[in-house]
């Protein structure tokens, strides 16, 4: 089988979960080709896009949500949205790398390419097998308005969501959301051991996606002067200018990095994960077995997916790192309500979902 992965850099969630899929789709041995598609629109699309996201993200998270509100809004129209037509700009410059790069199936962990692709089944054009992957616990605006094959989503307990936004039932599929195997089972003494935490000390992770939004800054100087007890660690991210701050601040107190390519054993060797609500970390934590709590969403699919998880146990929401963090971590220190959230995100989360995407796209081929 030739793969291709369709994502954009506008949060490292979306990349990720094709990464995913990447991993998955090699072992097997098949051939897979992961691209952004602005990519095909000159060298510099690409990041103009994902880097406007990425700074409203960070120093105007309000902006974004109104954003998201306005897209919740415009959903009721009976027009097809901007955003459509914005990526179906796009669509020639991808119809002529499929003309010249056959595949046999397209993943799309991002809703842009999804909108491309639908552009051009609009147009008559002929396209491989397509699948949808959602990344977030919630219908995301102009889901609805795409045409994919295959729609993948987080869970179960979501398929009204989707199915309320006019999605046909038959291509919903609720497998989860990909993540890679390093998260799956993994072995915590070992992760301990490589990143030489002191044995017998608990452990707190603290994150703000790749773009290291969220209130890292409040959280960390509330954790630094009352959890004496905790050894504490913090990804900063993309966030040049948080992690300078929190190097110069806590640096004799926390562990402060930017980035790093061993994020699976920091979440591993952790007994709390503190972090915004991205879908994807989220889904890492879960699949890691890590007790989660959610901090200072960024307004909109965020602010969906900290309700999704609180409402189901599997994790516990901070409105104000100042006031309620600290109480938060003691409740979760206390294996039977570790134990409790652990046992919730197993019920309601699908479990390896790369692989049973994988073996969705090999079951739809052979069927063809």
């Amino acid at each position: 089988m030739d793969a291709l992965i369709l994502s954009c850099g506008t949060g490292g969630g979306h990349n990720a979960a094709g990464r995913a899929v990447e991993q998955e789709l090699r072992a097997r041995g098949h051939r897979v080709t992961f691209m952004n598609p602005y990519d095909l629109q000159g060298p510099h699309a690409a990041h103009a896009v994902n880097s406007a996201y990425v700074k409203l993200a960070q120093r105007v998270p309000g902006a974004f949500g109104a954003v998201y509100g306005l897209g919740n809004a415009y959903r009721r129209l009976p027009f097809r949205s901007p955003v459509y037509h914005f990526n179906g700009a796009s669509a020639t410059a991808l119809q002529k790398y499929l003309d010249t790069h056959p595949c046999d199936a397209i993943v799309m962990p991002h809703l842009f390419p999804a909108e491309m692709v639908t552009r051009l089944k609009r147009r008559g054009v002929a396209v491989p097998r397509t699948y949808f992957v959602a990344t977030d616990y919630t219908c995301i605006p102009f889901t609805e308005e795409t045409d994919c094959d295959r729609y993948i989503i987080p869970s179960p307990d979501l398929a009204e969501d989707f199915l309320g936004r006019g999605l046909p039932e038959e291509r919903l599929a609720p497998l989860g959301i990909p993540v890679r195997r390093e998260f799956l089972s993994p072995d915590r003494a070992a992760a301990r051991a490589r990143l030489g935490y002191e044995d017998g000390r608990r452990c707190a992770l603290l994150a703000g996606g790749s773009i290291g939004a969220g209130s890292l800054e409040e959280s960390v100087r509330t954790l630094a002067a009352e959890a004496h007890d905790l050894q504490i660690t913090v990804v900063c991210g993309s966030n040049r200018r948080v992690y300078e701050r929190l190097a110069r601040e806590f640096g004799w107190r926390a562990t402060v990095i930017d980035h790093t390519d061993d994020f699976a054993d920091y979440v591993a060797a952790s007994d709390l994960f503190i972090s915004k609500p991205g879908g994807l970390s989220s889904a890492e934590a879960a699949a890691a077995g890590t007790a989660l709590i959610h901090v200072t969403p960024i307004p909109g699919c965020e602010t969906k997916n900290m309700a999704f998880f609180a409402a189901r146990g599997m994790s516990l929401p901070v409105e104000s790192p100042k006031k309620e963090l600290l109480d938060a971590c003691r409740t979760l220190l206390d294996p039977s309500e570790r134990t409790k959230m652990l046992q919730a995100q197993r019920t309601h989360l699908p479990q390896n979902a790369s692989s049973a995407l994988c073996d969705l796209i090999e079951s739809d081929l052979a069927e063809k």
